[in-house]
C-alpha cells in the first residue's frame, strides 16, 4: 500500500522522507533519479522505517542548475529563495546573478539576504544592492552573530531555500536559525551512512518559529545550461521590461542597431555589469 510524504533529505540515491509522522530511510525504484528535497513523493514502506520511492507527485516549482554534463536539482515546492551575499570574502555578483536569473525561471521569488551586516565592508556593498532593490528583488541585511528578527520573519509560515557561494556565512546563519541544525544534520548523516557527503545536498529544517527551511551547499557557480533564450531574456527584469522598445521585434541585445538595452546600458540605467552577465550568457548558448 502506498502512502504519501514529502523528501527532507536527499544523498546520492538514498533519500530521508517524513510521511504519517515518521521518518522514513528510502531508496528509489529501479534506476530512476531526479528526486528534490521537498519533493512530494508516493512511497512503498518495506519494512520498520524504511520504504521505496515509486514516483515523485507533481511539483510546484524545481530550483537546479545545469552544465553539459549533469543536472544538480536544489530544492522542489518553495515559497521563496533566500540568496546570501556578504562583502567578506568577496560579493560574487556573477553568481547572484545567476542565482537570480534560475529563480525567474523557476517562478520562485527571490530575497538578496546580505549577511555580516556587523562588518565594516559592508556599508559599501549594501549600497549597491540598492540597484537590485530597484529591479524589485528583496534585500535583508543580517548578522549571523546579531540582528536576525527580519530574516526570521520573511521565513515565519514559508517554505524557503537558502542558497549562496561557499563562505558568506550561510552555515552560521542556519545554526542561529536552527540552533539544533547539526545534530539533525549529525543524525541524518548517520541514518544514511553518508558519512564524509554531508555537506553536499540540500536538507530540509523545521523552523521554531514555523515555516521549513532547505539549506544548499555552497557552491562556486550556478551553470545555466537548462534555459534558452528567451529564458534567460525573461531572466532579468531590466531586459524584460523593455520588450518590444528594439527596432528589430527579434532584437537579441548584443550589437544590433536600435536596441534599446544597449542605449540603457549607455546612458547607465542598466547596470553594465549585469548586461555583461546577460551577453555571455546568451554568447554561451553557442
Amino acid at each position: 500500500m502506498s502512502i504519501e510524504g514529502q523528501t527532507v533529505a536527499v544523498y546520492g540515491r538514498h533519500f530521508l522522507v517524513v510521511a504519517d509522522g515518521s521518518t522514513l530511510e528510502c531508496i528509489s525504484r529501479g534506476k530512476k533519479g531526479g528526486i528534490a528535497c521537498g519533493d512530494r513523493v508516493s512511497l512503498t514502506p518495506t519494512e520498520p522505517g524504511k520504504g521505496v520511492i515509486e514516483q515523485v507527485l507533481p511539483r510546484r516549482n524545481l530550483l537546479y542548475r545545469a552544465d553539459e554534463f549533469r543536472t544538480k536539482l536544489i530544492a522542489a515546492n518553495v515559497d521563496q529563495a533566500l540568496v546570501v551575499v556578504a562583502a567578506v570574502p568577496g560579493f560574487r555578483e556573477e553568481l547572484l546573478t545567476r542565482c537570480l536569473v534560475a529563480c525567474e525561471a523557476a517562478g520562485i521569488p527571490a530575497v538578496i539576504v546580505l549577511n555580516k551586516t556587523d562588518l565594516p565592508e559592508t556599508a559599501a556593498l549594501a549600497d549597491y544592492l540598492r540597484h537590485y532593490t530597484a529591479l524589485g528583488y528583496g534585500l535583508i541585511g543580517v548578522s549571523a552573530r546579531g540582528d536576525t528578527l527580519d530574516l526570521e520573519a520573511s521565513l515565519r509560515d514559508r517554505i524557503s531555500v537558502l542558497v549562496g557561494a561557499s563562505g558568506v556565512g550561510k552555515s552560521t546563519l542556519l545554526n542561529r536559525l536552527i540552533p539544533d541544525a547539526n545534530a539533525i544534520t549529525g543524525d541524518i548523516s548517520t541514518a544514511l551512512d553518508a558519512g564524509k557527503h554531508t555537506t553536499t545536498h540540500t536538507r530540509l529544517y523545521r523552523l521554531p518559529q514555523g515555516g521549513d527551511l532547505l539549506d544548499s551547499p555552497g557552491m562556486q557557480e550556478f551553470s545555466l545550461g537548462h534555459l534558452d533564450e528567451a529564458s534567460i531574456k525573461a531572466g532579468f527584469p531590466e531586459i524584460h521590461a523593455r520588450a518590444g522598445q528594439c527596432r528589430f521585434y527579434n532584437c537579441r541585445h548584443l550589437k544590433e542597431p536600435g536596441c534599446a538595452i544597449t542605449e540603457a546600458v549607455e546612458a547607465h540605467e542598466i547596470i553594465a555589469s549585469r548586461y555583461r552577465f546577460y551577453r555571455d550568457l546568451i554568447y554561451s548558448l553557442a
